[in-house]
C-alpha cells in the first residue's frame, strides 16, 4: 500500500495496520536464534544466511560460564608444535572447542610457535606482539570468567641489581636477540655453535646460571629455563656476569618475571581480574568494543586485505547476558564464502556481543562438538593441525530430556 492512500485511512484502520506489520515482524524468527541445548550450559545452533550476496554456513556455541570450564591448551601440552583441535579436545575429555590464535605455520622445528600473546596455567609461552587483542580467561570453581583487552606481555631477566628485557619466548631468535625457552622444550637451533645461559633450580629465584656453548640445543631442565643468544648479539656482560657467579652464593639472586602493561584504559575490577587471568590467548583484530563495532586492524598492524577480504572464520564474544560465544563461519567453498571482518562484527553485534575479537581462520577454522567436527574446514586435506586451541569443559553433564 502506498503511504498516500495509507494515510487517507481513518485512524482506527491505520492503528490496526500497523499492529498487524508489528505482530507478523515479531513473528520473524532469524536462523541464528535456533539454538538447541546440547547439554546444561552450552547451546548450539547451525545458521545458513546471506551475506553481501553470498551464502555462509555458520556455527555457533553459546556457552554458560557457570556451567562450563574454559581453558587454553597449547599442541600436545608443548610450547612448541601442532595438533588437530578435535586431538587436543579429546585428549583434554572437553565436551567442546574451537581453534583458537595464530601460529608458524611450517615445517621447521618452530612450526606452532604462537604468533603472539599466550598463557598457559599461569605460565607466559610467548610474548605479546603489535599490541594485538587478547581474550583473557579466569576460572574458579563456580565459574568462569573472561576479558578482552590489548596487553603488553614480556619477560624480564633480573640479575644481580639490574634488569633485562628478552626479546621473545619460545621462538627462533633473531640476530640481536635473547630469546627465553620455557620447561618441555629443546632450544633446537640447528648446529651452528652458539651460546646458552641454562637456569636450573627456579621457584621464585634460580639457584644456579651456567653458560654453555653448544650445537643443536639444550633440553631444557625441569623447573629452569635457558636464555639463548641469536646471531650477533651483546652477551659480554650477560656472560661474564653468570660466569663471575656460578656456583657463587651471591647477594642478588637472579630471577624472572612477568611485565604486563594494558594500552587501553580498565578500572579497578578489570586490574584485579588481569592479575587472576590463567589463560590468555591473542587474536587480530578487535572487533567489538562496549556494545560498538570498533575493528582495530590498523592499530594491531593487520592488512586491509585480511580484513575485507571472504575467508573462514573464527570468533569469539562476551554476550549482554553474560554467556560467551564461539562461533566459526566456513568459506572458499562454492556452498560456503567466509566472511570479511565487517560482515563478521555487525553479525556478533546482532546476537548480543559486547565485546569481541577474530582468532585464526583459514583453513584453521574448526569446531569440535561432543565427539565431533560440525563445521567444514576449508583445507583439501581436511581438519588442520593448529597451535593451540580454546577448550570447553562442562562442570555438570546433564542431558535434556
Amino acid at each position: 500500500m502506498k503511504i498516500s492512500r495509507f494515510l487517507r485511512l481513518p485512524a482506527i484502520y491505520q492503528l490496526f495496520l500497523w499492529i498487524s506489520l508489528c505482530l507478523c515482524v515479531s513473528a520473524v524468527k532469524f536462523p541464528a536464534q535456533d539454538w538447541k541445548t546440547v547439554v546444561d550450559g552450552v547451546e548450539y545452533a547451525q545458521v545458513r544466511r546471506e551475506f553481501s550476496g553470498k551464502s555462509v554456513s555458520i556455527n555457533l556455541l553459546r556457552l554458560d560460564l557457570k556451567k562450563v570450564r574454559l581453558d587454553v591448551h597449547h599442541a600436545m601440552d608443548m610450547a612448541i608444535g601442532t595438533e588437530k583441535t578435535s586431538s587436543i579436545a579429546t585428549r583434554h575429555k572437553a565436551f567442546a572447542a574451537i581453534n583458537a590464535g595464530f601460529f608458524r605455520l611450517d615445517k621447521s622445528e618452530f612450526a606452532g610457535d604462537a604468533a603472539g600473546l599466550l598463557k598457559i596455567d599461569g605460565e607466559l609461552l610467548s610474548e605479546s606482539v603489535n599490541n594485538r587483542v587478547a581474550l583473557g580467561i579466569a576460572n574458579n570453581e563456580k565459574s568462569s570468567s573472561v576479558m578482552f583487552a590489548h596487553l603488553l606481555y614480556r619477560k624480564a631477566l633480573a640479575y644481580d641489581d639490574l634488569s633485562r628485557y628478552v626479546d621473545g619466548v619460545n621462538r627462533e631468535p633473531k640476530p640481536k636477540e635473547l630469546v627465553l625457552f620455557t620447561s618441555n622444550m629443546k632450544t633446537n637451533l640447528g648446529e651452528e655453535s652458539h651460546t646458552e645461559i641454562v637456569f636450573e633450580g627456579c621457584v621464585i629465584f634460580c639457584k644456579r646460571a651456567t653458560v654453555i656453548e653448544t650445537k643443536g640445543g639444550t633440553i631444557v631442565p625441569e623447573r629452569g629455563y635457558v636464555v639463548v643468544f641469536g646471531t650477533d648479539a651483546d652477551k659480554s656482560y650477560l656472560v661474564d656476569y653468570f660466569n663471575r657467579i656460578a656456583n657463587v652464593q651471591t647477594k642478588y639472586p637472579t630471577f624472572l618475571f612477568d611485565v604486563v602493561q594494558r594500552a587501553d584504559k580498565m578500572g579497578r575490577l578489570e586490574k584485579k581480574f588481569e592479575k587472576k587471568m590463567e589463560d590468555i590467548v591473542a587474536g587480530v583484530p578487535q572487533l567489538i568494543k562496549n556494545g560498538k563495532i570498533d575493528i582495530t586492524w590498523e592499530q594491531e598492524k593487520a592488512s586491509k586485505s585480511f580484513v575485507e577480504t571472504r575467508h573462514p572464520r573464527t570468533a569469539v564474544a562476551k554476550l549482554k547476558d553474560g554467556k560467551f560465544l564461539m562461533l566459526t563461519a566456513d568459506g572458499r567453498t562454492d556452498e560456503s564464502a567466509g566472511l570479511d571482518l565487517y560482515d563478521l562484527a555487525k553479525y556478533m553485534l546482532e546476537l548480543g556481543a559486547i565485546d569481541a575479537m577474530n582468532l585464526d581462520g583459514g583453513g584453521s577454522t574448526t569446531m569440535f562438538l561432543d565427539g565431533m567436527v560440525v563445521n567444514r574446514p576449508s583445507d583439501k586435506e581436511g581438519e588442520r593441525k593448529v597451535g593451540d586451541a580454546i577448550l570447553v569443559t562442562l562442570r555438570t553433564a546433564k542431558r535434556p530430556r
